[in-house]
């Protein structure tokens, strides 16, 4: 596997790089992530993803792996090595750090922080508005998804069931029979009169950035936006499904277990959702080049 990693201060081949095997990441899966898009060469909601990222660091009594500025520095110079000069996505991970192995943890740990950047295809609005499957699945996961933790084992085995069925994501049903999220992504419905529907902030979801995003641009665009729970059965009577997050952006969901949502295509709302949400990342883009370069205006 190709491209560098950093790792405690080193910039080094992935190949190379390296974590105590006492470390608490591996052994507990004591530690929080992010994954940042880059368009352009630009990191996508830079600043949502620091303040998420504190927010997961001070709920599990975590301390800053170092300075904020010298942290953005790191990122970009992840990037700059990886050669994410157009669209590809940063992971950044902190581990409460190395310890001899027990439950109950130390105090004055040095956190372990690891982040690996990787190019992707450029971002595209055929590739994005292709229509997904979705399967779904009992959530088993612990009672504080708001934390972005790297404890993701139920997501992984969700992902794996909904990748051996031919589907892209699994959405996760509550004990009440309510969808809260997928295992990477949030979940969002469409009414057949136009009201865009997504479960609520909580501990029973993760808040999503790209989540966020939709959310601003539905607001001002004055679309009809009502966040309260669904179930599988509003989602497949619904005109309408998607699916958002960092590295699917806003996905159309056009079926639910084998079963067509809407007419079986990507819908109209749907697809303006996605453009709006492309023109503000190409915007985003355009703002920061035009800084770079010292323009004005």
């Amino acid at each position: 596997m190709g491209g560098i990693a950093y790792v405690n201060g080193r910039y080094l081949p992935i190949a190379a790089a390296a974590i105590s095997v006492e470390d608490r990441g591996f052994q507990f899966a004591d530690g929080v992530y992010e994954v940042i898009a880059l368009h352009r060469g630009v990191l996508i909601d830079e600043e949502p993803h620091f303040a998420r990222l504190s927010r997961s660091l001070a709920a599990v009594g975590m301390a800053w792996p170092m300075p904020k500025p010298a942290l953005r520095a790191v990122i970009r110079e992840v990037a700059r090595r990886n050669r994410v000069d157009d669209d590809g996505t940063l992971y950044l991970q902190v581990t409460r750090g190395v310890s001899p192995r027990a439950h109950a943890f130390p105090a004055g740990l040095r956190p372990t922080l690891a982040m690996t950047a990787r190019r992707l295809p450029a971002f595209t609005f055929e590739r994005a508005r292709q229509g997904v499957a979705v399967i779904t699945l009992a959530d088993q996961r612990w009672s504080r998804c708001d934390i972005k933790s790297v404890a993701l084992l139920p997501n992984v085995l969700g992902k794996q069931r909904a990748a051996e069925s031919g589907a892209f994501e699994a959405w996760l049903i509550a004990g009440d029979g309510t969808v809260t999220e997928g295992t990477a992504s949030n979940a969002w419905i469409i009414t057949k009169g136009g009201e865009i529907i997504t479960r609520p902030l909580g501990h029973a979801i993760l808040g999503g950035i790209t989540r966020e995003a939709v959310r601003c641009l539905a607001a001002e665009n004055q679309l009809a936006l009502v966040e309260r729970p669904f179930t599988v059965a509003e989602a497949l009577a619904a005109a309408e499904a998607f699916l958002t997050s960092t590295t699917s952006f806003v996905r159309p969901v056009v079926r639910i277990d084998d079963k067509p949502v809407g007419d079986g295509r990507p819908g109209p709302l749907t697809e303006r959702l996605l453009r709006l949400y492309m023109q503000r990342m190409d915007q985003a883009a355009t703002v920061t080049a035009r800084a770079r370069a010292g323009v004005k205006g």
